[in-house]
């Protein structure tokens, strides 16, 4: 289910960086100076999982490039220029297939299908009760252990800048009803953006709720408590001990979750408040303020180091904050490290979690004739 992208523009035309060149850090036939990073090599993603070829591709476009992999649909790195002009790597994650299927984590990934958590592993949906498994205490997270994260997608590269994941989740799978159709396209725009549109239709009544859950650090590496945050949100959805929501919506003014103007990450993640004791930190999925289904700013985020700033556009109604706070130092990461401590945030624009089992929340539900269609924009500048 994962692959990579590689963007960058060389005006007036896109240029393909070719593989070799990329990880090599030669220069391009443009004659741009050497870069100092290395994306991750073919090699590194050349693999079978159940009988399917796992690859990784890379796209570019106007200064920024990606590498996408189809183990998951997975973003694997993610290059911007920061404010000298360096070229930074923002996505936190394993380097190789291996590291990736060892880590058994959600590092870069398409998540369904269903992102997020739902009560007690089950939901019902016209008079029938489906069962899911519960890999998450008493919870079903991100679609069970064998959810997208976890699949071969079929994969198409139309053009240097763009990527086309397709994948077929059958009838039954992770105790999901229907076959569902499920398209992920991640695209590198002339703007500086990556953008993901995600789509699928069904044959039978089911839910349905897609995101990607790349880890970032705009600084490339460390802390990311200095990173100020701001997220277009009045309200979020209070959670119990397994960080299930209550169903209702509460203010944000006033609590450690006011992140309305541009607030350090860990200005108050350790202040004496219950929700973020349940969290060990922030994991709570925070109400965008605007239309549904229309593209408006969710999140704003600037590296306090490297002065790049990633403005999150999405059509979702929410957008789950997570700090980092589960990361223990255990799993290999890039370049020799390891999943320290909150240095690396996500946030998925999504639907709410347990949606299916609160009638009052945004429906999840399709079914046949639909089509699921979300959007989510990643613009970065500096």
């Amino acid at each position: 289910m994962k692959k990579f992208f590689l963007l960058f523009a060389l005006a007036p035309s896109v240029l393909f960086i070719s593989c070799k060149s990329a990880n090599n850090n030669e220069k391009d036939t443009a004659g741009e100076e050497e870069t100092s990073y290395q994306l991750a090599s073919d090699e590194a993603f050349k693999d079978t999982l159940d009988g399917k070829q796992v690859s990784i591709y890379y796209l570019r476009n106007s200064g920024i490039e990606a590498a996408v992999t189809n183990f998951g649909g997975r973003l694997i790195n993610l290059m911007v220029p920061d404010k000298d002009g360096k070229m930074v790597d923002v996505v936190i994650g394993p380097e190789n297939f291996n590291d990736m299927v060892k880590t058994n984590d959600y590092f870069g990934a398409t998540i369904g299908r269903y992102g997020n958590r739902i009560a007690n592993g089950e939901f019902t949906l016209d008079g029938v009760t489906y069962k899911l498994p519960k890999n998450n205490g008493r919870n079903n997270l991100h679609g069970g252990p064998k959810g997208f994260h976890n699949q071969v997608w079929d994969a198409v590269q139309p053009n240097d800048s763009t990527l086309e994941l397709s994948y077929l989740s059958k009838d039954g799978e992770m105790g999901f009803p229907g076959n569902l159709q499920a398209k992920v396209v991640y695209a590198l725009t002339s703007n500086g953006e990556m953008k993901i549109e995600y789509e699928a239709t069904t044959d039978k009544p089911t839910v349905c709720n897609l995101t990607n859950h790349t880890y970032f650090n705009l600084n490339g590496g460390g802390t990311i408590n200095n990173h100020l945050l701001q997220i277009n949100a009045d309200e979020y959805t209070p959670v119990d001990s397994t960080l299930i929501p209550l169903g209702e919506l509460a203010p944000v003014k006033g609590t450690p979750f006011d992140f309305t103007t541009p607030t350090a990450i860990g200005a108050r993640v350790d202040e004496d408040n219950e929700q973020l004791k349940y969290g060990l930190g922030y994991d709570h999925n925070f109400v965008v303020k605007g239309e549904a289904n229309t593209l408006r700013q969710a999140a704003k985020v600037t590296g306090d180091l490297s002065g790049i700033t990633m403005e999150i556009f999405s059509t979702e109604p929410g957008i789950q904050f997570y700090g980092g706070n589960f990361m223990k130092g255990t799993k290999p990461m890039k370049r020799g490290t390891k999943d320290e401590y909150r240095t690396a945030f996500c946030l998925e624009p999504q639907h709410f979690p347990n949606s299916p089992n609160v009638p009052s929340y945004p429906s999840t539900t399709l079914r046949p004739g639909e089509v699921y269609k979300t959007v989510s924009v990643y613009k970065f500048s500096k």
